[in-house]
This record gives C-alpha cells, structure tokens and sequence, in this order.
C-alpha cells in the first residue's frame, strides 16, 4: 500500500462507477484492522503517527467510494473531469427543465399531498441520475457527461433538503 495510490488501489476494487458495498465494507474493516495504531504501540510514536496517517487515508478514500455522488466525483476527477461545482454549472438541459418545473411545484406546495408528490418525483430523478452514470462511467467513459450529471445530482440532493425544510415550516 503507498499514500498516493487511489481509493481504488487502496481498497483493491475496480476504478468503477459500480461497486459491491458489502465489499468495500468488508475491505475498510480488513484495512482498518492493518492500520490501526494500537498494533504500532510497541513501535513507538512514529510508526502509531504513520498508523494514524493510514487510518485517515482508509476513512477518507472509504467515505468516497461507498457514496456513489462522491464516488463518481472521484471517477470524473482521475479522468481529467473535475466537477468544480462551484465554478460550472453545467448541466444536462433535459434536467434544467426539470428542474424550474420542481421549484415551481415547490413553490406552490401547501399540503401533505403535494410534498409527497415533489419528494416522489425527486426521487425518481435522483434514481434516474444515478443509473445514467453507470452506463456514462462504466460503459461510454464519458467522464464530461458524468460530470454534468453529477452536478445534476448535487441540485438533486440540495433541493430534496430545501423539500423537507419548506415542509417542515408548514408544518407537513
């Protein structure tokens, strides 16, 4: 194992879009048991320092792999494509339409009906979003469309949150 190998390397999976999560489970337990610093504890202070170091890179590169948004973030990014939300926000323009038709919805949401039907509908993009960058990743290697469509994702998960705020100061 080296620092500067990939949450893939490291965790010795295919760099794919796809992932088996109880693998990466059993895979983050088995590091997390090699790395951890009370087995250096007769060593001395550097190597437990060294052991921390690698309990640290295990639960970052973890925490990227087993989310699928980080996860193909990650993917886009190795692949020259960073997501750079905060400066492209570029997105799909069949989700751009989507979109304004769930703000206005949103806006006009009062009741348990019409939150319930938005949260469906956003669902449904998020579902939808996700197994478009299976087929970008995994099958096209169209790491600029994966990266479009993680921003999609991002407004996704964004507006679901400003769904359950608006509902909860509704009290629905």
């Amino acid at each position: 194992m080296n620092l500067n190998d990939t949450d893939f390397e490291l965790f010795a999976v295919q760099a794919s879009f796809a992932q088996d999560r109880a693998a990466l489970d059993a895979r983050w337990k088995e590091l997390q048991r090699e790395a951890h610093p009370d087995r250096f504890a007769a060593q001395g202070a550097a190597a437990q320092r060294v052991a921390m170091q690698w309990s640290v890179r295990i639960n970052e590169a973890y925490q990227r792999l087993k989310d699928p948004i980080k996860r193909a973030s990650y993917l886009c990014a190795l692949n020259g494509h960073p997501i750079d939300a905060e400066k492209n926000t570029a997105m799909p323009p069949d989700f751009l339409m989507e979109q304004m038709e769930w703000r206005e919805e949103l806006d006009e949401a009062r009741d348990a009906a019409a939150f319930d039907k938005l949260r469906a509908e956003v669902e449904a993009g998020r579902a939808r979003a996700l197994s478009s960058l299976d087929c970008l990743i995994d099958e096209k290697a169209d790491y600029a469309g994966a990266a479009r469509q993680v921003r999609a994702l991002m407004f996704i998960e964004r507006f679901a949150e400003d769904i359950e705020a608006k509902s909860e100061a509704l009290g629905q």
